[in-house]
């Protein structure tokens, strides 16, 4: 029989409670008493609190997965096969991951094996016990599904991945497989989207002989790295954040579902504020504009600057997905309507009201939006890093979404 494995969880350095794997596989997370009293105590997760913003004390054990919101910690796809192998645990199995990337999960969470909880170690606990103590392990959690890898840049604008993959502050996404110049593609986003005032990540475009020490990688990558600096990483501090599927509270394969966007601005401005609601909004009507279907839960995310007040986390992953599959819609009903060409100013009007908001308000933001991204796409197109076709496809889809809002 297995044994029981606990980790504690520091935010900030300080023990905020345990997580628990029991010898019957279930997985449970139990808040210390000294957090729970503490009056003003840092925000883990809005997942932890009820309506009446009090905090959840007894949380309910989940089975071979860990609760969702740790379970969303994790990254997906290829990127987890790929760091699972490295740590030669069973990719299946979240605890042990959750112990291998515990010192550099994203966010200020940190996960260290417990220092109260004493208990024998089982086969497979002894191997993970060697992969944590082995330097060679990658061992940082990045969440997504695009290979990710966290690196250090270094003085003369090089980057380093680190031996053990830890303490980087910003992240390397290679060029993908399927998608060709996915990278130059979300550089230009993000460009644009930080031109028209949303606030956005540093970022570069690099080759790939730019990087140092890379794993071992497929012969067909070709194009560009995105490096993209870190927004949870300050001067070697924690800055703590949460996507909203941990806000919601659902696994990552839940991420497309149970939302709109009228209700996802509603709790924005119930849990933030309503300046948040309209920078919201912003971003949505700017991703419609672009033709990005891929704003799923796990592409939102709230951030903690004074570890209490949540505030939308700067942007990241726009990517204009209509140049991938034409057919692409929304990832949430925008008022009702899903497909990028149908969206127009009965929709509009329909998510104000969905999400009890004025209107007028609305739609200022919404024009405002439209003629800012206009402007600057006009500005900023021809020095961007992609082909005449693209553009050319990227500003078709801008100017039909601008006159069936307009």
């Amino acid at each position: 029989m297995r044994s029981v494995a606990a980790l504690d969880a520091y935010l900030y350095d300080e023990i905020i409670g345990t997580l628990m794997q029991l010898p019957d596989d279930r997985i449970i997370f139990n808040f210390s008493v000294d957090y729970i009293k503490k009056q003003h105590r840092p925000v883990l997760s809005q997942s932890f609190y009820n309506n009446k913003k009090e905090l959840i004390t007894s949380l309910p054990p989940t089975k071979t997965k860990a609760p969702p919101y740790f379970a969303n910690l994790l990254p997906e796809g290829h990127l987890r096969k790929y760091l699972a192998m490295c740590g030669k645990i069973n990719e299946n199995r979240d605890f042990p991951l959750l112990k291998l990337f515990g010192n550099d999960l994203p966010g200020a969470l940190v996960l260290k094996p417990s220092s109260t909880i004493h208990v024998p170690l089982s086969s497979i606990d002894i191997q993970l016990e060697k992969n944590y103590a082995d330097e060679t392990v990658l061992k940082f959690s990045l969440a997504g599904i695009q290979l990710k890898l966290s690196a250090i840049i270094g003085t003369r604008g090089g980057l380093t991945i680190p031996a053990h993959g830890v303490g980087g502050n910003w992240i390397v996404k290679l060029p993908s497989i399927h998608f060709q110049h996915v990278n130059e593609n979300e550089f230009s986003m993000l460009t644009l989207a930080g031109a028209i005032g949303i606030s956005v990540p540093e970022i570069r475009l690099m080759n790939l002989n730019d990087i140092h020490h890379l794993p071992e990688l497929p012969d067909n990558l070709a194009g560009k790295i995105l490096v993209v600096k870190r927004f949870d990483r300050e001067k070697k501090q924690r800055i703590h954040t949460e996507d909203f599927a941990q806000v919601y509270n659902v696994y990552p394969h839940k991420k497309y579902e149970g939302v709109n966007y009228s209700n996802l601005t509603s709790m924005i401005e119930s849990v933030s504020s309503r300046e948040q609601a309209a920078q919201f909004i912003k971003r949505v009507v700017f991703n419609i504009l672009i033709g990005n279907g891929d704003m799923h839960l796990k592409n939102w995310s709230f951030i903690y600057y004074d570890k209490v007040n949540p505030i939308l986390s700067p942007a990241y992953d726009y990517v204009a997905t209509h140049l991938y599959i034409p057919e692409d819609s929304f990832s949430f009903n925008f008022g009702g309507e899903k497909q990028f060409s149908r969206i127009n100013r009965e929709h509009l009007k329909k998510f104000s009201e969905k999400a009890l908001l004025p209107f007028e308000w609305v739609d200022h933001i919404t024009q405002e939006t439209i003629q800012l991204t206009t402007e600057k796409w006009n500005e900023l197109s021809p020095d961007f890093p992609l082909n005449k076709t693209t553009t050319k496809k990227i500003e078709k889809h801008i100017m039909m979404v601008s006159l069936n809002l307009g």
